[in-house]
């Protein structure tokens, strides 16, 4: 059993890394097959056929093979780790997605690069976000991951998260940022939300407990 439970209708800050903290992004095909994949399993619940593929920002299929269980409401793709803020829309929704996503990603990885043995470091982690406010500050600090861990001095040079989808509005068929955004006057003002670094190390402190790689 799961310290916290997933219950639908609620909000989660999911998160898994590599095993042993090794990395489990390797080239940046990796990463749009990890996004592809994500799309996919939203809908459905046939194999991704990664022979095939398609773009992230390519339309969902209306034509689904299963009633959609997750809402997506932002994530970043790190090297050795993910992040996905999520709304459980039906029972099992969360733990359904994330073991079709995982369990398809690793076989890609396994072909891919030849490697054998288990990618992720056990079962994903799951945070209850509780209120307005946690869930704005989670938010910013999902898509802080790539400038505070210095793989870019840019977020808007980062294309692996929805941020960009944030600041600018630009549509993308895996992440509805509207929980999130409608609390902002535009794509700016989240923007200087989120870069506020003086006011984001206050609230990191915060909500260290509520986050997952704090260790």
């Amino acid at each position: 059993m799961r310290k916290v439970p997933i219950v639908t209708g609620e909000i989660y800050h999911i998160f898994n890394r590599g095993v042993n903290k090794l990395n489990i992004f390797f080239l940046e095909e990796d990463y749009r097959r990890f996004l592809q994949a994500a799309i996919h399993y939203k809908t459905k619940t046939s194999k991704f056929s990664y022979e095939k593929g398609f773009s992230r920002d390519d339309p969902v299929s209306l034509s689904s093979t299963k009633k959609v269980g997750v809402q997506i409401l932002a994530y970043s793709l790190m090297p050795n780790h993910f992040h996905l803020l999520v709304k459980q829309l039906i029972d099992g929704g969360i733990t359904s997605y994330i073991r079709h996503l995982a369990n398809s990603y690793s076989h890609y990885v396994s072909v891919k690069h030849k490697r054998s043995g288990p990618l992720f470091e056990g079962r994903f982690k799951n945070v209850l976000i509780e209120s307005q406010e946690q869930l704005i500050h989670v938010s910013r600090y999902i898509h802080l991951n790539p400038l505070v861990s210095n793989i870019v001095p840019d977020l808007k040079s980062y294309p692996w998260s929805s941020y960009l989808s944030y600041i600018k509005g630009r549509e993308d068929y895996l992440c509805d940022s509207a929980m999130v955004t409608e609390h902002f006057k535009s794509g700016k003002d989240y923007e200087s939300f989120v870069l506020n670094q003086a006011d984001y190390g206050r609230e990191l402190e915060k909500i260290k407990h509520l986050t997952l790689d704090h260790d």
